[in-house]
């Protein structure tokens, strides 16, 4: 097999490993096998095209063109012509089965089912683009490097979408497949310099042969794949969920410090709301009152103009007891009470759900507390699976009048949170003065927001809704009038902004169901979405403007006669109602309810970030480059110092042999002329000749390389060059420093004698062997030494230090050019007069 079909077949095998990442998300997994079957086709045109040989484009343009034939036939055979040549109807058919798919995404919970042709064409179709742009890097453009950004991107976009359980071993396949790719393209380079070095003859009392560089290459990648592994897990990161974790946690040390980084949990809830079966998440006991007990896991401060996410902040140990909340006077009328939680096993959940504002918390295991949003945040992989805890917090009753005659806020609170991106469309900012026009406070400003959107606005929660993403969501939800509660509040919140009532939105869990033990089932369809504004005097204040969900605050109500402000009709069960050990069906919707698909969807997909769940691509992209970076930088010194005696050594056993191409020959001859040491130079007088004095000129120069190679050897284990010395004298020296034995010594002298031949014989003779005498003395130093010096050896070589070296004479030279030509340009020629 040719060098470049065994590269197109690395190619081939790099991106079906890496779509293995994809399998966990779409069940049966049968579907990979059609993917190789439509990759090895794509492939073999290429490798067709580039036989005949076409000009890179073309081959690519044909790949692309067989690639688009083959989709036609799976999935839009019916509208192509003859079956296989796509047309306009098949081009629109694509287009409904994207949609399909980008529907059947948000409705279905992982992993999705293989029968909706939508998921079945992402799938297929993605990996046959990164299939092709892998193949065109590495084969076509014969770089095979690049080609791991789309493999990179394949199982990024997997490992954000699924639950994170098995992403090391996808990670594992996809990066074997990337080496693997590597390791073949170095094969095919090295192949064209002569025929690819073996390792160890397997015949015993043969030649050794030269160390191979294919298990060279094996043995770094084993290194390189399990530091990925490992030194990942050392690192603090934090990814988000609201009902799935996010893997290890946040920050770093004992707990006193750190950051919560900018997530949006909310896409996290995709899979969890479209289940047919409401699971219990979790049960609670209180003694306050269940009827207004939302558990708050988040709040979300950060808008974008499109979607609202926490912003990142400072995070510390948690305190026996938590401050009181911001805001919060005296005056207000407040109580404390406890809530006992338990988590279900399988709900591993990053964020702590606790009633908002908590006063003190007491929970096992290593959990961080974040100030501005009083939130509890697992550290380094703590999470909610199967925690009981308890949670004080203060059951805040403010009145209408205090809200409405709350006084302005702080001027740097007021200023964080009323920020609005200049990306917003204006129709949020006149809906919102055209709804309060009139309102004399805030407060009211505030009561008729929730007032419209909850019962006279003409809004319905519906769970089949289609709302626009980006800058324009907001304006299409309030022109359709349909959404769900994650759209109720990020509108709310943002019109809130608009008028300079500050807000942000808070994400967790409606009241649950109450149970006939007293205790409260919470579950996924429980999930919620609210807005909450900031009130000086009071702090901040749930508002619940989603229509038959959640509880209505009684302080939404005036109690005084006469107020002006309308009598707000509960969306459900009043704060202030008597608890009834029977489940209610305003309070939320019972189970029986929610099975009947009468209560509709806690949270919808997020609309506003069509991405999927997770850190965004590019996020993870500038992270895995970090990472790469921190695990190639230190390696550098190592992989210099392997690719340098491959090349001094293949010269050596080249120079031997006469099988050296005229590629190579230069590459290795410079390695040993480029120093400077010797060049043999005169006038030829035939054709004959002239080869012979280039033939000599490239013996000498393999045989610099090599002794280059072995004092640079010598060197990595203790001994320092001395070039003062002539090469007999350096050899006696390397002789009696390392103390060697006498077959190593005569290979050190044998390499010698080939040095001063070139300098000095008038006809040089090759001196066969050389390759192997350098082996040799290493085998011997590396027998001798200590295991710090032979790690040191590999790992940091002293002689790494002429890779600087080499830099900083190729910058030299490189000034001294451009200052010659720079000269040249602005130099007068001779004879012209001056004006």
């Amino acid at each position: 097999m040719s060098g470049r079909a065994r590269l197109a077949l690395c190619a081939w095998a790099a991106t079906l490993m890496a779509s293995c990442a994809l399998l966990p998300l779409v069940t049966p997994a049968t579907w990979i096998l059609q993917a190789a079957l439509m990759l090895g086709v794509q492939s073999g045109v290429g490798a067709a095209t580039r036989r005949v040989p076409l000009a890179r484009p073309l081959t690519v343009a044909a790949q692309a063109l067989v690639t688009l034939l083959m989709l036609t036939l799976v999935f839009a055979r019916q509208q192509a012509f003859l079956g296989i040549v796509p047309g306009p109807e098949a081009f629109r058919h694509f287009a409904e089965l994207l949609q399909q798919g980008g529907d059947d995404i948000a409705r279905y919970a992982i992993p999705a089912p293989l029968e909706s042709h939508g998921i079945r064409l992402m799938l297929l179709g993605g990996v046959m683009i990164i299939g092709l742009a892998v193949d065109t890097l590495a084969v076509t453009f014969r770089s095979a490097a690049p080609a791991g950004l789309p493999l990179l991107a394949l199982y990024s976009v997997a490992a954000g979408l699924s639950d994170g359980g098995t992403d090391w071993l996808w990670f594992l396949v996809a990066a074997a497949g990337y080496l693997m790719l590597l390791l073949a393209e170095g094969r095919d380079r090295l192949s064209q310099w002569g025929r690819v070095f073996g390792g160890a003859p397997r015949t015993p009392g043969a030649e050794p042969g030269a160390v191979a560089p294919v298990r060279t290459g094996r043995r770094i990648g084993v290194l390189a794949l399990g530091l990925a592994l490992v030194v990942p897990a050392l690192l603090p990161s934090m990814s988000g969920g609201l009902l799935d974790g996010a893997g290890t946690g946040v920050g770093a040390g004992n707990g006193s410090g750190g950051t919560i980084s900018a997530v949006n949990p909310l896409v996290s809830l995709r899979d969890s709301l479209n289940v047919d079966e409401d699971r219990q998440v979790l049960s609670l006991k209180t003694n306050g009152d269940v009827a207004d007990l939302y558990l708050r896991i988040v709040s979300l401060d950060d808008f974008d103009g499109s979607t609202w996410k926490p912003s990142k902040r400072h995070v510390t140990g948690v305190p026996d007891k938590l401050p009181t909340p911001t805001g919060l006077g005296p005056d207000v009328k407040r109580a404390e009470i406890e809530t006992r939680v338990s988590a279900a096993d399988w709900y591993a959940q990053d964020w702590l759900p606790m009633p908002y504002p908590p006063s003190g918390v007491q929970v096992g295991g290593k959990w961080r507390y974040e100030p501005v949003g009083m939130t509890l945040v697992g550290d380094h992989g703590e999470t909610t699976r199967g925690k009981t805890y308890l949670v004080k917090s203060l059951d805040v009753q403010p009145t209408a009048e205090q809200l409405a005659d709350a006084p302005e806020p702080p001027k740097a609170l007021k200023d964080e949170y009323t920020q609005l991106p200049k990306s917003l469309p204006d129709v949020v900012r006149t809906t919102a003065r055209k709804v309060t026009e009139g309102s004399t406070s805030h407060y009211e400003q505030a009561v008729k927001l929730q007032d419209w959107f909850a019962v006279n606005g003409g809004f319905q929660y519906s769970t089949q809704v289609q709302v626009g993403t980006g800058s324009q969501a907001i304006a299409k939800f309030l022109k359709d009038k349909e959404g769900f509660c994650v759209h109720f509040s990020f509108a709310m919140a943002a019109m809130a902004r608009s008028l300079g009532i500050p807000a942000r939105v808070a994400v967790g869990f409606a009241p649950g169901t109450p149970q006939s033990d007293r205790s409260v089932s919470v579950g996924l369809k429980d999930a919620h979405a609210w807005p909450e504004l900031y009130f000086e005097g009071v702090g901040w204040t749930r508002f619940e403007p989603t229509p038959n969900r959640g509880v209505t605050p009684s302080y939404t109500q005036s109690d005084t006669p006469g107020s002006s402000l309308p009598d707000l009709p509960r969306s459900s069960q009043s704060a202030g109602a008597s608890v009834s050990s029977a489940p209610s069906a305003t309070t939320s919707c019972g189970v029986q309810q929610k099975k009947l698909q009468e209560c509709g969807n806690a949270l919808p997909a997020d609309t506003a970030t069509p991405g999927g769940g997770g850190p965004a691509w590019y996020e993870i992209a500038g992270w895995t480059l970090l990472g790469l970076l921190a695990l190639v930088v230190p390696l550098l010194p190592m992989l210099w110092r392997i690719r340098r005696r491959t090349v001094r050594l293949a010269s050596g056993q080249h120079s031997a042999s006469g099988t050296v191409s005229a590629r190579g020959r230069d590459e290795r001859a410079a390695d040993g002329l480029a120093a400077g040491e010797v060049t043999l130079t005169g006038v030829s007088t035939t054709a004959v000749e002239a080869e012979a004095r280039y033939a000599a000129e490239m013996a000498a120069g393999h045989v610099l390389a090599v002794w280059r190679e072995l004092t640079d050897t010598a060197w990595d284990y203790g001994i320092v060059p001395d070039d003062a010395l002539t090469p007999r004298k350096a050899a006696a020296r390397i002789v009696r420093l390392g103390e060697l034995e006498p077959a190593a010594a005569e290979s050190v002298h044998r390499v010698a004698s080939a040095v001063e031949q070139v300098l000095f014989a008038p006809r040089p003779h090759a001196a066969p062997g050389l390759a192997d005498d350098v082996r040799r003395l290493r085998t011997a130093l590396r027998a001798r030494a200590s295991r710090t010096t032979r790690v040191r050896a590999v790992l940091a070589p002293r002689s790494a230090i002429r890779a600087l070296w080499d830099a900083s004479d190729r910058w030299n030279a490189f000034k001294s050019r451009t200052a010659e030509r720079l000269t040249a340009l602005v130099r007068r020629p001779s004879g012209q007069q001056s004006g």
